[in-house]
């Protein structure tokens, strides 16, 4: 798969100003919060689905019990990840992980999301407001990175 390096992307339009209120209705409704264990069911819609893991490093989740187990091994304990939400509900996560050693003020940016919510600018959203806080509470970083591939509407 080929990959790119992430820049900026204009949300998705549609042609029907109706449907572009909406999506301007909905894009303001989309919020950043650190993930719980109370978020398992919400996060096995997107960790289950086969479409959304075929981008990620992990196969599709079959049991409850083994995002559980991910939720408190990995996530929990992160410095920066967190559920991306759409009113207030969780359609996907976005975390940054800042490199070791001398390249310290560097972050890898990662993002995932429903395969319902792909193509409506959400993810851009998510991105700009990950972006606008991480460098908030992590004065070291200089500079946050993605690799995408190109294939990833989301």
């Amino acid at each position: 798969m080929a990959e790119d390096q992430a820049q900026s992307a204009k949300p998705e339009t549609t042609q029907d100003p109706a449907d572009e209120l909406l999506l301007l209705i909905s894009l303001s409704n989309i919020t950043l919060r650190p993930l719980t264990l109370d978020d398992v069911d919400d996060m096995m819609v997107w960790a289950s689905d086969g479409e959304v893991a075929r981008f990620c490093r992990w196969e599709p989740y079959q049991s409850l019990d083994a995002l559980t187990d991910y939720i408190r091994i990995v996530v929990l304990p992160h410095p920066w990840f967190r559920a991306i939400c759409l009113r207030c509900r969780p359609i996907g996560a976005i975390s940054v992980t800042e490199n070791t050693g001398g390249d310290r003020c560097r972050g890898e940016l990662g993002y995932v999301l429903a395969s319902r919510y792909w193509g409506k600018g959400i993810v851009t959203k998510a991105v700009e407001l990950a972006v606008a806080l991480v460098f908030r509470e992590r004065p070291e970083l200089e500079r946050v990175e993605a690799l995408v591939d190109v294939d990833d509407v989301a």
